[in-house]
């Protein structure tokens, strides 16, 4: 029963089965049989040999006087002839010759063993490559049926359905394919990997290979879009602040850029820089047409114009409109693409939000007679709510309050705020604020000398408190000021 042993290794080896399965198997498969020639399995006990040679089959029955069961009951003059010891009631172990089972009992076994190891094999290659999906794999083509391909992956085949093949790419017999996995299909056979070339995320793995600042995530790519075939546009940021992330997916001299191009046969690719402000990201998007201005039409439902010079009208939109059209997708933005000209025969004074924080903050006469006046952090456009909030609380609200706060680091010491969020409301507040120093009447001047002599301190921990906070920065003690 060596050839047993040996079919076993093989099993294992080819179609990577586990040795537990393959036992359970062949225990399934002899029971099957059993139970097709004796009308029952209850009683069937399988032994296998330590080295897995060796099989052996017994029937185990119950000593009794008087027969009524033959399948599972032995008389016990038959019981004393296999052993001296018998007695009835006990159980006895005889050994069975699998080769007096019926023929039929024979195929029945057959039957359930293909169809157990088919099914272990379908198990095991869905469980291998169920991990996979998203990820790249490398095949062979092996041949094409109406448009679609059939891919030769090792273990398994792949599928390359027409609609996932880009329009540039055409293949022969034994040609190597890289593609992305994209679904697991289980089939009579085995499994079905579907494969695609025109995913979003296929891009994205073979920059991931071909930059190790992606592969190490010193830069991050925020968005991919395409038009398979014509145009992908990526969209990259760097977590450091020395690494340029669109140089480094660009490489010396476009090396890694041109390697990616090659890999998609010739497919145009955009590399952009991310950017939180939407203004500057959807400039970005539109490249390489450069845009003169971004006006924000309206914040809540996402829609924007670009205005461009005449000479890059063209560019902007692309042919056929696929520039745009892959930029609206990228910032998730509905963009529409004015020239100079057309857009100066439109209303834009109250569209863009970022002019009108502008003009709130510049002081002058026509603005503060259309905006109410703002002159705390929580009125700042972009600033967290939740940022501001905490600010309150500490008395840091005011803008100048807050300004000083940042001047001597007692911000930091707000509990919940970050020096990244500090940055952030520095960063608008510099964007969007003008200070105007205003007059001050002779009359007034001596009372301001004389308040900014006076200073204050908390009178639990003794940080430097002014009249206008209502709590200390640094312990949060509530503060009240009365006039004597």
């Amino acid at each position: 029963m060596s050839e047993m042993a040996d079919a076993i290794r093989e099993l294992v080896t080819d179609k990577g089965i586990s040795e537990d399965s393959i036992r359970q198997t062949i225990e399934n498969t002899i029971k099957a049989a059993y139970k097709r020639t004796y009308g029952t399995s209850d009683n069937c006990i399988v032994k296998f040999a330590d080295d897995m040679s060796d099989v052996s089959v017994y029937s185990r029955k119950t000593i009794v006087d008087g027969v009524y069961a033959p399948a599972v009951e032995i008389e016990l003059e038959e019981a004393l002839k296999m052993s001296d010891e018998c007695e009835v009631g006990d159980e006895i172990d005889i050994l069975v010759d699998p080769k007096d089972f019926a023929r039929s009992a024979v195929n029945t076994g057959k039957q359930t063993a293909h169809q157990t190891f088919n099914e272990n094999f379908r198990d095991t290659l869905y469980n291998e490559y169920k991990d996979k999906v998203g990820q790249i794999i490398i095949g062979y083509c092996q041949r094409e049926h109406n448009g679609n391909l059939y891919v030769d992956l090792g273990k398994v085949d792949g599928y390359l359905p027409a609609k996932y093949q880009s329009p540039r790419e055409t293949y022969e017999k034994k040609d190597r394919i890289k593609a992305l996995i994209s679904e697991i299909k289980r089939t009579p056979s085995g499994i079905q990997v579907v494969l695609s070339r025109t995913d979003p995320k296929f891009v994205e793995n073979i920059v991931e290979l071909e930059v190790p600042e992606v592969a190490d995530h010193t830069v991050t790519i925020y968005k991919v879009v395409r038009e398979a075939g014509y145009r992908t546009k990526i969209a990259v940021y760097s977590n450091k602040s020395d690494v340029d992330p669109v140089g480094a997916c660009v490489g010396l001299k476009g090396v890694r850029i041109q390697n990616i191009i090659r890999e998609l046969e010739g497919e145009k690719i955009d590399v952009l820089k991310y950017d939180e402000d939407p203004h500057e990201f959807i400039k970005n998007a539109l490249s390489p047409a450069e845009v003169k201005r971004v006006v924000i039409m309206d914040s809540e439902k996402k829609t924007a114009l670009a205005i461009v010079s005449d000479s890059q009208f063209s560019l902007a939109i692309g042919k056929q409109g696929q520039n745009v059209r892959l930029a609206n997708r990228l910032c998730d933005w509905t963009i529409d693409v004015k020239t100079e000209e057309q857009a100066a025969e439109m209303d834009l004074s109250e569209t863009d939000t970022r002019k009108a924080a502008e003009q709130l903050f510049s002081g002058s006469t026509e603005s503060s007679e259309d905006y109410e006046e703002i002159t705390t952090v929580g009125q700042l456009p972009g600033v967290d709510e939740h940022i501001a909030e905490l600010l309150k609380n500490a008395g840091m609200d005011d803008i100048s309050n807050f300004m000083a706060a940042v001047e001597d680091g007692s911000v930091l010491s707000v509990e919940g705020v970050t020096s990244e969020d500090v940055e952030k409301i520095n960063k608008i507040i510099s964007e969007s604020v003008e200070f105007a120093e205003e007059e001050e009447e002779e009359g007034d001047s001596a009372d301001v000398q004389e308040s900014a002599a006076e200073e204050y301190f908390c009178p639990e921990c003794g940080e430097k408190i002014t009249l206008d906070m209502t709590h200390c920065p640094k312990c949060g003690v509530e503060l009240v000021f009365e006039e004597d």
